[in-house]
């Protein structure tokens, strides 16, 4: 009887446990069911690299269908499709658009499915306009949607995105996500999703050479062309055809970088078959890569007029298309400029770089106006947000305020005394909550309103800053003495070093340029530029006084710091203290770096044994001159202490009691 007992409890758990899994397996199958309408999204997606219009029209008639047939998960599904789409034609304003629409729609759906897609486009929204934090929120919300209903395909894809997200400050969570994109690209089985996950995965380990033996080199190797082999095997099934390209020139720069002597062949056929798929499908980038890796190799090489030829094919070829590309035709003129110097062909380095000046402005100018279109569609994006969060507040009280009514109708069957004593107390609830939502959507609007002219005032000021910075940086004094001595040195014959002026020359100004619109640097690039930079002042002023570098121990030099906050108080030195000491009197200008690491601090003391500053005060008096770029660094330091307290400057005279004379400054630099 026992026995019959206990058979009878294990069948029955047995069939609770069948019941709940066959429960668990319809929800999912709902879940990710997909739909006739996204099948026809899905195909107009698919045609977007092959035929652009053509993908736009089908993924419309996809939505105008949902629409007709008033289902919000197709919709969703159907603005998610057309978001990414915009993003792959580069069209700021209807991307913002169908994600932002995609997005709220989500809220009043409870598919994981269509939840998942919202969140996928947010996500590339966010990553397209350089909100990376955002952007990894959303991107791994949608990856953790799709894992639930299995969808291995999509799984893959944004794993990969998220492990270039994550690079390069986290590796571990960069190989993390490129291992599980792999993962899921091979239960998948789909040659697009594997070769996506395959190039994040071997992004990884390129990374890892900086620090990795022959070994680890080859083992990427084998890696990368396990990649292209199943790449050109499966290329039918493969609709991003920029992902092959890409493919042959990771594989290709990886030959490039790989032990002497170079397999010469494998890189120049990898680097044809990528500029064939560019030229195939106008690929700029991979086409941009493919030229100048052959361009780099044959300059490394010394062959410059092979390297030559090839940049003015690249730039033939560019300027063939419907389009102009300023970064592109930016690059070819510069790689250009470095040929000729390396060929000592003066009169072509200065026609290059008129052309190189003329596409690099106009470079310039589109980076900033990408700036402001992607400040602005951070706002708007906020902004919705702000607003999406508002709604679900107002629906929150209008399911507050109907069992409000409800329970005022309960009330009233108690009795008449009751009722009013009730509804009275009820009323007055209702009001004072009104009240407070009015006020906090007024408060909402304010915040907005300050928030969009903060935004606006802070990215005046940061370019009205960045222009007046590189002004300050190069001082047309400087810059027309540098150019009287080289000419001074042409005239007499010297050719040698008026060359070596002139390169450093151009370094300086290329390097002063490039620093000037980046946030950060590294301490070493600092130095780089400061030691071009003394050298030349050198070099102008016939070797009259010397200088010397040094780091403390404690000092790392791959720590990021401000760009050019340094190089105004050297101008000073060299200007008002080293210069109008004696002819006979050797100058000698001393510059040491230490760190505070608790305090995130960088310590640079900058000595001369000038003429010190009383002198150079009086030297000053019959002159108008105020230094702009110390003014702009003042300016620079005293923005960083509102997050950095110890940012700041001062200046001392040296002990003359001591028979020392000159002066210190000690400049506090903030460690980004």
């Amino acid at each position: 009887m026992h026995e019959k007992t206990t058979l009878n409890q294990i069948k029955n758990r047995k069939t609770k446990w069948l019941f709940s899994f066959l429960i668990l397996f319809f929800i999912t199958t709902l879940n990710a069911q997909i739909s006739a309408v996204e099948k026809i999204a899905s195909y107009g997606y698919s045609k977007r690299f092959s035929d652009s219009s053509a993908s736009k029209k089908i993924q419309q008639q996809a939505l105008a269908l949902a629409k007709k047939k008033k289902n919000i998960d197709d919709e969703v599904i159907c603005y998610s499709y057309l978001a990414l789409t915009q993003r792959r034609l580069l069209h700021l304003k209807e991307f913002t658009r169908y994600a932002d629409t995609a997005y709220i729609l989500a809220q009043k759906s409870n598919q994981i499915r269509v939840k998942a897609f919202a969140s996928l486009a947010m996500g590339n929204l966010k990553s397209y306009i350089d909100d990376k934090p955002q952007a990894i929120d959303h991107l791994l919300h949608s990856y953790t949607l799709f894992s639930k209903i299995n969808a291995h395909d999509q799984c893959a894809k944004i794993a990969s995105d998220i492990s270039y997200l994550f690079s390069p400050a986290s590796p571990e969570k960069v190989h993390k996500y490129a291992q599980e994109a792999l993962e899921h690209a091979y239960k998948a089985k789909d040659p697009e999703s594997k070769l996506y996950a395959r190039l994040a995965y071997g992004g990884y380990l390129t990374d890892k050479l900086e620090s990795g033996t022959e070994k680890d080199w080859q083992k990427t190797l084998d890696f990368l062309k396990t990649t292209v082999a199943l790449a050109e095997k499966e290329s039918f099934d493969i609709i991003s055809k920029s992902n092959i390209g890409i493919a042959y020139i990771n594989l290709a720069d990886l030959y490039s970088k790989g032990p002497k002597p170079i397999n010469e062949t494998a890189l120049f056929d990898n680097l044809e078959k990528a500029t064939a798929i560019a030229k195939k499908y106008n690929i700029k980038i991979i086409y941009r890569s493919a030229i100048g890796l052959q361009g780099f190799y044959y300059t490394e090489k010394g062959n410059y007029v092979k390297a030559e030829m090839l940049f003015i094919e690249g730039i033939k070829y560019q300027l063939s298309l419907p389009y102009t590309d300023n970064y592109l035709l930016a690059t070819f003129y510069n790689c250009l400029k470095e040929v000729s110097a390396k060929r000592h062909d003066f009169e072509a380095y200065y026609a290059y770089d008129t052309l190189f000046t003329k596409y690099n402005q106009l470079k310039y100018n589109e980076t900033t106006q990408k700036l402001l279109q992607n400040a602005d569609a951070r706002f708007e994006s906020s902004k919705k947000m702000e607003r999406i969060k508002q709604l679900e507040l107002e629906n929150e009280l209008e399911q507050q305020n109907k069992l409000l009514g409800y329970g005022i109708a309960g009330v009233l069957l108690l009795g008449l005394v009751f009722m009013f004593r009730s509804y009275y107390f009820r009323q007055r609830y209702y009001l004072k909550r009104e009240e407070i939502l009015k006020q906090e959507q007024t408060n909402s609007e304010l915040k907005l309103q300050l928030m969009e002219k903060e935004t606006i005032e802070n990215l005046a000021t940061r370019l009205s800053l960045e222009r007046r910075l590189l002004r300050s940086q190069m001082d047309p004094h400087f810059i027309f003495n540098a150019l009287g001595n080289i000419q001074s040195m042409i005239l007499q014959k010297d050719t040698i070093p008026a060359v070596s002026y002139l390169n450093k020359f151009a370094k300086l100004t290329r390097q002063i340029l490039e620093q000037s619109r980046k946030e950060t640097i590294s301490l070493e690039e600092e130095i780089g530029t400061l030691k071009n930079y003394i050298e030349l002042q050198q070099l102008r002023l016939n070797n009259s006084f010397e200088y010397a570098i040094v780091c403390d121990e404690s000092v790392e030099e791959d720590i990021l710091i401000p760009p050019l906050l340094i190089q105004p108080f050297i101008e000073n030195a060299v200007e008002h203290g080293l210069k109008p000491k004696p002819k006979e009197e050797k100058g000698l200008l001393q510059i040491n770096f230490s760190q505070q690491t608790e305090q995130k601090n960088l310590i640079c003391t900058i000595k001369d044994n000038g003429i010190g500053l009383t002198a150079s005060r009086k030297l000053k008096t019959n002159e108008n001159h105020t230094s702009l770029s110390t003014t702009i660094t003042d300016e620079r330091l005293a923005k960083m202490q509102k997050d950095h307290p110890y940012a700041g400057f001062q200046v001392l005279e040296r002990n003359a009691d001591n028979g020392e004379t000159g002066c210190i400054v000690i400049i506090n630099i903030p460690i980004l």
